[in-house]
């Protein structure tokens, strides 16, 4: 039992005696698969239609989804491949479904797990080559005469990271098969994903493809509207709140995930001050909350050369060289790399983790041509200054070099001084 004098002996006692927003926030959940999907009947038909020939035990066509976040992708693809499992329970059809998400598998040999969990092979976290991990696989299915239906989410992140070559292997599976088959649902936020691939693998992973529009205010407005009524109490949710929940997440391209996400913390929020409903305020107090976390998280989990990008533009602002080019990007990472006890990687490599960085608009990178002395890019911070500096204050590695002037940027100043004197 919590003692009178506990700090959270208080904190507790006020969230029970509280008003309760909530009836069930789970429904708010991106990872929530509702029993109706608003406004995207047309893309559940048109992915039921293409997988329904392997109910009859005839191969279907692999298919490749595409769409930006919170465009219903996910929700579509687990929605319909359930369905399609239990009908294949009934007329007893060997079809089975496995879901990976390949940004948190990683890697080839965690996908291949997770597929070989799915059909019930028990493989270890690690220990096996992963084309041991692959023949298992392979040899399941043909013996046990069964179609796999699998859904690889963000399959773009496992192309970027470790090539194209385990989809290769996976397209081609169905050619060393006897009896069942593989199906691949591709599921990209990155709509230039294709351009990764070799010819051979996108020719056979694309024989089908889904895109999926971004919501429109209306839709929007529908979906948190059914939503709300499942995850708050009546009368505990203003329709002002609904409303600008809507209209925030429209104006980010139809982000339905987003506006979920606005929803749920906006009602925490109001919760734990105890107000008896969740207004207006909070949901741009909810915004702001989402949006610094986001950045935050974003940058913290950045792969250690993308950190020293960032932190070399931070450089380059604070030296009053506001939308340098790449090259003087360029100049200024080589600098800093030895500092920090790195190996700098080549011009062309970072110029890749400069595109990555645009992508994700942590930056913001336009091309300006020289005329008959080419094109480059000027580079500037896409976030808030205040927001970089917090992640590296926090980063043992980055917090003695923050303030770190680069000495080419110094001889640069020192020599267009001299230049000016002439």
């Amino acid at each position: 039992m919590l003692g009178s004098n506990d700090p959270l002996s208080e904190v507790f006692e006020h969230f029970l005696s509280g008003p309760h927003i909530f009836k069930d926030r789970e429904v708010l959940r991106p990872d929530y698969i509702p029993s109706h999907l608003p406004h995207r009947k047309d893309e559940i038909i048109h992915l039921g239609k293409i997988l329904a020939p392997s109910l009859d035990g005839v191969r279907c066509s692999n298919i490749l989804i595409y769409g930006k976040t919170g465009t219903g992708k996910t929700a579509v693809a687990k929605y319909t491949l359930d369905r399609l499992t239990k009908k294949g329970e009934e007329i007893n059809a060997s079809i089975r479904s496995s879901y990976v998400n390949c940004r948190i598998a990683g890697t080839p040999y965690r996908v291949l797990a997770n597929l070989c969990h799915s059909i019930d092979i028990e493989i270890p976290f690690t220990g096996l080559a992963t084309g041991e991990v692959f023949d298992r696989l392979k040899n399941t299915i043909n013996s046990r005469r069964l179609f796999l239906i699998c859904v690889l989410d963000e399959i773009d992140a496992l192309v970027k990271d470790c090539g194209d070559s385990l989809l290769y292997e996976l397209t081609r599976i169905n050619e060393g098969l006897e009896s069942g088959k593989l199906i691949i649902v591709g599921v990209s936020n990155d709509l230039k994903f294709k351009e990764l691939l070799d010819p051979r693998v996108l020719s056979s992973l694309s024989e089908e493809e889904v895109v999926f529009k971004p919501y429109t205010a209306l839709e929007l407005k529908d979906i948190l509207e059914e939503r709300a009524n499942a995850a708050f109490v009546r009368g505990r949710l203003t329709n002002g709140a609904l409303n600008l929940c809507s209209a925030l997440a429209a104006s980010e391209h139809g982000d339905a995930r987003r506006a979920l996400d606005l929803l749920r913390v906006a009602g925490e929020l109001a919760e734990r001050e105890g107000a008896s409903e969740a207004s207006e305020e909070h949901v741009r107090w909810a915004q702001e909350k989402i949006e610094k976390d986001r950045v935050v998280e974003v940058l913290t989990t950045l792969p250690l050369h993308s950190k020293i990008v960032m932190l070399g533009i931070l450089l380059l602002k604070k030296s009053s060289h506001e939308n340098s080019t790449t090259g003087d990007l360029f100049e200024v990472y080589k600098e800093v790399c030895p500092r920090l006890g790195v190996d700098h990687l080549t011009q062309r490599r970072v110029s890749g983790l400069i595109n990555e960085l645009d992508l994700v608009g942590l930056i913001n990178a336009r091309v300006v041509s020289f005329g008959r002395y080419g094109r480059t890019k000027r580079v500037s911070l896409g976030i808030l200054e205040e927001a970089l500096v917090e992640v590296f204050k926090r980063d043992p590695l980055f917090d003695s070099i923050v303030n770190y002037h680069p000495q080419c940027l110094i001889r640069r100043h020192k020599k267009s001084n001299k230049s000016l004197e002439i």
